[in-house]
């Protein structure tokens, strides 16, 4: 990405595939290529624009804003500005909204103040979780409808262990209620290399030997 900058301003921000006019003199787009040095584009007042990713956060927790560019100390920078974070809970409707006729059909029929209108973090989070669950136990899932339809017993390791899978998928969800902000929430589902073991704080389900 490149910027023209004249008298100290940014005047435009070319693709580099065609031929460009500054201070009425025509360039040919070969100056976007490494026939030019850097300095022979700053020279004429083409600058390879540095995007600053300082303030750049995860989309799955945050929502950027857009970049804005700036000429300074002979560069163009592009930077983002502080990201928000997204809701980490639940965002129910208000009797205010419900009852705005500009909002008339969005909200569902018998909405009330304790109807979500918007999901937070920890919903969207604990739902992942409780599908991962439900995908580990899918595969034995037949021996427990067996046991229960045909009065058979279940194979007792089997047993324990989709116990402990579902022990685990509890407490993965209370670490997740217990996420004090969407960073604390974030860190749960990151991973690290310590000592050679790659791990989350969230930790795994329980893999059946």
């Amino acid at each position: 990405m490149f910027a023209i900058v004249e008298s100290g301003s940014i005047t435009s921000m070319p693709n580099g595939n065609k031929g460009v006019v500054i201070g009425g003199v025509k360039h040919p787009a070969d100056i976007f290529t490494s026939k030019w040095t850097e300095s022979e584009r700053n020279a004429i007042g083409v600058y390879t624009v540095e995007i600053d990713e300082t303030n750049l956060k995860s989309e799955e927790y945050y929502i950027n804003t857009n970049i804005s560019y700036a000429f300074g100390s002979g560069k163009v920078t592009g930077s983002y500005g502080t990201a928000t974070a997204k809701p980490i809970a639940d965002t129910k409707w208000t009797q205010a909204q419900i009852d705005d006729p500009s909002l008339v059909g969005q909200a569902p029929d018998g909405a009330d103040t304790n109807t979500v209108r918007l999901e937070g973090l920890k919903t969207v989070k604990k739902r992942l979780i409780n599908n991962q669950c439900a995908g580990t136990l899918a595969p034995s899932d037949w021996m427990y409808i067996k046991a229960g339809e045909e009065g058979a017993s279940m194979d007792s390791g089997w047993k324990t262990w989709r116990a402990n899978v579902r022990t685990k998928c509890n407490s993965m969800q209370t670490q997740i209620d217990n996420a004090a902000n969407v960073d604390a929430l974030a860190a749960l589902f990151t991973y690290t290399i310590k000592d050679g073991v790659t791990s989350r704080p969230l930790g795994e389900f329980p893999v059946k030997e």
